[in-house]
C-alpha cells in the first residue's frame, strides 16, 4: 500500500542510495581489516610522504586570529610527547615512506632541547628522510639559525603578517618585528634549500600590504605565500574577512601585468607565480576558496600525540591518540596499523566554508599548523601547582584601516621602545580639558557626606563606622584637594607625560541620589553616587587630557578611601572619560552624553 503512495522515481532514488550506503559499509569493513603494506596510501590513492610534527603548544607571541579570546588550557607536561616518543614515532613514519618532516608548534623554537632533537631527526636521513623543515615566527631564531642548519634544517617557513612594526604589535600583542626581520636576513645568508614567508591575509587589517610583500621578491630569493584566513575555534572567523586568492592576484596583476604562472611542486599547497626579473616568487594557499585536498599528502601529529584522524587534516575534529597506544606498550607494527587506519578513513576533501566544524575542532594553537605561529603562551614558571592557562588579549576590531603604514603609536620609537614625544618645535597655546567619572556608594555613605554630624544617640555598630569615617574629615573637600594635587603631579605618575605648568585646576563633586533626587540634572541614576568633574587649563605645547583624567581618578580614589569604613565592599568607580578638550593641533572636542 505504501509503495503505491510513493512515486516510482523516488523509490528508485531511495533504492540506489541504500545500495550505495551498503557498498560503502562493505568497503569500510574491508579497509578496516586491510593490513599495513609499508606506505600510507588512502582510499583515494593519495600517497602520504609528508609529516608535520607539533613540538609544543606554547608560543612567545600572542595573535588574535588563532588564539581564542578566552585563552586555551595547556596540556600538562606529562600529557605531551617526550623527545624519545617523538623520535620513535618519527622513525616509524620515515621507515614507512615519509620523506619530509616539518616541525611546528605553537612555536617550535621554545621547546626545551630542540637543538638536540633536531640533530636526532637529522639522523633519520639515512632511513629515507630527504628534508627537515620548520615553521616559526622567527622571534628567537636569528642567533640559533646557523646551528639549526648545521643540525640538518633544510627548509624554513617564516611567519610575518605585516611589514609595519606598529601593526605587528597590534596583531601579535607583542614586540619583535625587528627580530623577525633579522631572522629573515640570517636565513638569506645560510645554505637553506628554500625560504618562505607566510602571510595570513585578513580584509581590513593587512590586505593593503600585499603589494609591499610582493616587492620583497624583487631582490630576495624568497617565496611569499598569501594564506587565506581560516576558521578555528575562538578566532571569530567571518567569510567577509577572508580575501579570496583570486582577488589578491587581480590586485597584483594591476601593478605587474607581466606576472606569470610558475610550475608548482607535486603536492604543493600553494599556487605559485613570479614576476620576470624578480629573484623570488609568490603564491597563494587557497584553503577556503579553492582547496587543494585532491593532492594532499600530509599527516599531522599534535604535541600531545594525537594524529588528526578521518581527514588527517587541520579542519577535522576527530583524533586518535598514538601517545596512549604507545604508552600502553604497543609494538611498532601495532602503531603503524593504527596510523594506516586513520589514513584509510581520510575523506576526499574538507567541508565548504559554510560547513567547516569550528566548534569541536581544536584552536589552531593546539594542532600544529600552516598558519603563522602567533599564539599566546605564558610560562609555567612561578605558577606553582595551579593549572597552566593562557589568557589572550581581546580581539581587536577588524576595522583597522586607520593603522596604515604611516600611522604609529606616538610613545614608541622606531624599535618599539618607550619614548617621550618631542614637543620642542611646537608653539605654546592655551589648552583645556575636562574629564569626569563617577563612584557609586551606599545610602549610609551618601547620608554621611550630605548630613550634619550625628546626635548623642546610643552607639551602634553602624554609628561607630560612621564616626570612624567622620574622623577623616569632610570627605568631598579632602577628595577635591587630592584631585587638584594629583593633576599637578601627573608627570610624576604617568612615565611619558610632559611636566606642565598648569594655569588652573577646577575639581567639582556632586552627590547624587536615586529616583530623580539627583543634583546632577544631566543624568538620572538609580544608585547613590558621587559625580566628579575636573577641568584643567594650561599655556603649553601639549594637551592636558591626562591631567584632567588623573584629577578625576585621584579624587574618586580619595572618596573611596574616605568612605571605605561604611561602604568599602559596595563602592564602584566607573565611567572615567574625557568629556571635552579645546586647543592644540587636533582641535576642539566634545563628547555627546
Amino acid at each position: 500500500m505504501l509503495g503505491r503512495l510513493i512515486p516510482r522515481s523516488t523509490q528508485v532514488r531511495f533504492t540506489a542510495s541504500l545500495a550505495h550506503t551498503r557498498a560503502k559499509e562493505r568497503i569500510d569493513t574491508i579497509n578496516s581489516t586491510r593490513p599495513f603494506t609499508g606506505q600510507f596510501v588512502d582510499s583515494f590513492n593519495r600517497k602520504h610522504n609528508y609529516l608535520r610534527i607539533s613540538l609544543t603548544e606554547r608560543c612567545n607571541l600572542r595573535c588574535f586570529y588563532c588564539m581564542p579570546s578566552e585563552g586555551v588550557e595547556l596540556s600538562p607536561e606529562g600529557k605531551l610527547l617526550t623527545n624519545s616518543e617523538i623520535l620513535r614515532l618519527a622513525s616509524l613514519f620515515v621507515k614507512s615512506g615519509i620523506t619530509k618532516i616539518r616541525l611546528t608548534g605553537g612555536e617550535p623554537t621554545v621547546r626545551k632541547g630542540i637543538m638536540e632533537l633536531m640533530g636526532e631527526f637529522n639522523q633519520l636521513k639515512k632511513h629515507g628522510l630527504e628534508s627537515l623543515a620548520m615553521t616559526t615566527n622567527g622571534l628567537a631564531l636569528h642567533r640559533r639559525l646557523p646551528a639549526f642548519v648545521e643540525n640538518g634544517l633544510t627548509h624554513l617557513n617564516l611567519s610575518l603578517d605585516t611589514l609595519d612594526p606598529f601593526k605587528f604589535e597590534i596583531i601579535t600583542r607583542r614586540r619583535g618585528h625587528e627580530a623577525v626581520l633579522k631572522a629573515l636576513d640570517a636565513a638569506l645568508n645560510l645554505p637553506l634549500e628554500s625560504i618562505k614567508l607566510n602571510v595570513v591575509v585578513i580584509r581590513g587589517l593587512n590586505d593593503s600590504e600585499v603589494l609591499d610583500f610582493v616587492n620583497l621578491t624583487q631582490d630576495k630569493p624568497i617565496s611569499v605565500r598569501f594564506i587565506e584566513f581560516m576558521p578555528f575555534t575562538g578566532n571569530k572567523w567571518d567569510k567577509n574577512k577572508m580575501v579570496p586568492s583570486s582577488e589578491l592576484l587581480e590586485r597584483i596583476r594591476a601593478r605587474y601585468p607581466g606576472v606569470q604562472r610558475a610550475s608548482d611542486e607535486v603536492n604543493d599547497t600553494a599556487r605559485s607565480w613570479y614576476i620576470p626579473g624578480h629573484r623570488g616568487s609568490f603564491g597563494f594557499i587557497s584553503s577556503m576558496s579553492d582547496h587543494f585536498c585532491g593532492t594532499c599528502n600530509r599527516l599531522r601529529l599534535t604535541a600531545d600525540g594525537q594524529i588528526k584522524a578521518n581527514l588527517v587534516c587541520l579542519f577535522d575534529p576527530k583524533e586518535i591518540s598514538l601517545r596512549d597506544t604507545l604508552r600502553a606498550g604497543a609494538s611498532d607494527q601495532e602503531l603503524l596499523q593504527i596510523i594506516h587506519q586513520a589514513v584509510l578513513g581520510k575523506k576526499e576533501k574538507h567541508a565548504g566554508m559554510e560547513d567547516i566544524d569550528v566548534v569541536t575542532n581544536r584552536p589552531m594553537i593546539l594542532i600544529g599548523h600552516n598558519f603563522p605561529n602567533l599564539f599566546a603562551k605564558r610560562s609555567r614558571r612561578g605558577l606553582g601547582h595551579a593549572p597552566s592557562f593562557t589568557r589572550a588579549a581581546p580581539s581587536p576590531s577588524f576595522q583597522l584601516r586607520a593603522y596604515s603604514t604611516n600611522v604609529r603609536l606616538t610613545h614608541l620609537d622606531d624599535s618599539g621602545r618607550a619614548s617621550m614625544v618631542d614637543v620642542s618645535d611646537k608653539i605654546p597655546s592655551k589648552r583645556t580639558a575636562t574629564a569626569q567619572g563617577r563612584i557609586y556608594i551606599t545610602k549610609i555613605a551618601y547620608e554621611l557626606i550630605t548630613s550634619t554630624y550625628a546626635d548623642n544617640a546610643p552607639p551602634t555598630p553602624e554609628s561607630r563606622a560612621i564616626e570612624k569615617a567622620r574622623r577623616k574629615g569632610d570627605a568631598l573637600t579632602v577628595a577635591q584637594l587630592a584631585g587638584i594635587m594629583g593633576a599637578k603631579r601627573t608627570a610624576d605618575l604617568i612615565p611619558l607625560c610632559h611636566p606642565l605648568a598648569l594655569s588652573k585646576v577646577d575639581v567639582k563633586l556632586v552627590s547624587e541620589a536615586p529616583s530623580g533626587g539627583s543634583v546632577d540634572t544631566r543624568r538620572q541614576t538609580d544608585k547613590y553616587s558621587v559625580l566628579c568633574m575636573a577641568t584643567v587649563t594650561c599655556e603649553g605645547k601639549t594637551g592636558v587630557e591626562m591631567e584632567a583624567l588623573t584629577a578625576v581618578s585621584v579624587t574618586l580614589l580619595t572618596v573611596w578611601d574616605m568612605l571605605k569604613a561604611v561602604a568599602g565592599k559596595e563602592m564602584e568607580i566607573t565611567d572615567i572619560i574625557v568629556s571635552e578638550k579645546a586647543g592644540g593641533k587636533s582641535g576642539n572636542f566634545s563628547r555627546k552624553t
